[in-house]
């Protein structure tokens, strides 16, 4: 019997919602990397792109446990030598609060080209305005 593999044309793409108030990060991100893999369909590959995509508002309202806040680092390179630069995640949510959740929800997904591609599909707002009403996106819990 042949395992079936899902074609690009039988792949049904749905837009979720997540309103980031007073969620944990981690808590949420794992469920956002979950919708974005795929892994909530039953037609799920490892190494194809089946997901959905989501839009997480209030992202700078997203909740840390612990002293995360005070003590978490968020490093990133200019691309000189040297140039290594780490800011800490109160001065994150003051800065960019989206790159909180992006950062968060990259490192659960696959290193590489498909994992690139799946991290395209989210989409993260400040506030809770965002522009894809037209795609009419469910509430992910």
């Amino acid at each position: 019997m042949k395992t079936p593999t899902p074609k690009p044309g039988d792949i049904q793409r749905d837009w979720y919602v997540v309103d980031a108030q007073d969620q944990v990060l981690g808590r949420m991100a794992t469920k956002i990397a979950h919708v974005l893999r795929g892994k909530n369909k039953p037609y799920f590959a490892p190494h194809a792109d089946t997901g959905d995509f989501v839009v997480v508002i209030n992202a700078d309202k997203v909740r840390f446990t612990g002293k995360k806040e005070s003590a978490k680092t968020y490093w990133r390179h200019t691309g000189y030598v040297g140039g290594i630069k780490g800011i800490t995640a109160e001065d994150q949510r003051e800065r960019h609060p989206e790159r909180i959740v992006h950062a968060a929800v990259r490192g659960m997904l696959p290193k590489g080209p498909l994992g690139r591609r799946q991290l395209k599909k989210l989409k993260i707002y400040n506030g809770t305005e965002h522009p894809h009403g037209a795609q009419q996106p469910k509430p992910l819990n």
